[in-house]
């Protein structure tokens, strides 16, 4: 079991509505049963890497309490990307298709992982979701994690940098009450900022929070409905990618 929330890493997962079989090793009488989980996750994620890497995708990770905006902001990126870059989604949902359904009618690749009980997405599972898409037509791979601000953190993906989300619905101190996540973040990013007035949403106490557990984050506020920010995002994700890109190149 998950040692944050005791979700069962047993459970059946599917992916684009197919069976996924899972294989774990670890043993119930060891002294830590999440040991072996995530030193095979941390194995797993560094082939995923590598695997990305060759293929000449970059891949983020976002990560957000549920209702944050996630799948409405990345639906709006991949559009502001268009002629810029190709975007691909790998979306992971404990349960329906809603959120790939809304993308894929927006004309975005899309893989939905369906994690059953599951809090978190796991390298294994996007190693599997990545075989089922065209990495080779793809500059950006998007993973939106499972809406959970805790479980997520321990789990590397096989990701270039992670992007966790702070909606102006859900309250300042987000970050205080899950620094892991927070201080992981390689942007974060407040959304539904169109409605911070009417959920007196105390900016400068969210930003001093922000920066207080992800001082190394790149630091936006946006609005998906409105568009403030969104060009300055999207210019943001290009530009960490391209400095990455120089980065390993040299």
């Amino acid at each position: 079991m998950c040692k944050d929330c005791g979700c069962d890493h047993g459970t059946s997962v599917q992916i684009d509505g197919k069976e996924m079989h899972r294989h774990h090793h670890e043993h119930s009488h060891a002294e830590d049963v999440n040991i072996p989980i995530l030193n095979d996750n941390l194995l797993a994620a560094e082939r995923n890497r590598g695997y990305f890497e060759a293929k000449g995708v970059w891949v983020v990770n976002v990560l957000s309490s549920p209702g944050s905006g996630k799948t409405t902001l990345l639906g709006k990126t991949a559009e502001m990307l268009k002629g810029r870059a190709k975007v691909g989604i790998i979306v992971g949902d404990l349960a329906t298709e809603n959120d790939a359904e809304r993308l894929r009618a927006a004309g975005i690749p899309v893989i939905q992982i369906t994690t059953g009980t599951m809090c978190h997405l796991d390298a294994g599972m996007i190693a599997k979701a990545a075989k089922e898409m065209d990495l080779d037509d793809l500059d950006i791979l998007i993973i939106e994690n499972v809406g959970n601000l805790v479980c997520p953190a321990d789990f590397d993906l096989g990701e270039n940098e992670r992007i966790v989300l702070l909606s102006t619905t859900e309250g300042e101190d987000k970050p205080l009450k899950y620094p892991p996540m927070f201080h992981t973040a390689n942007i974060a990013l407040i959304t539904k900022s169109d409605l911070a007035e009417a959920t007196e949403f105390n900016r400068d106490l969210a930003m001093t929070n922000l920066k207080k557990i992800a001082h190394h984050a790149d630091i936006l506020e946006v609005s998906s409905k409105t568009g403030q920010g969104m060009q300055e995002w999207c210019d943001l994700l290009l530009h960490h990618r391209s400095h990455e890109h120089h980065t390993h190149t040299h």
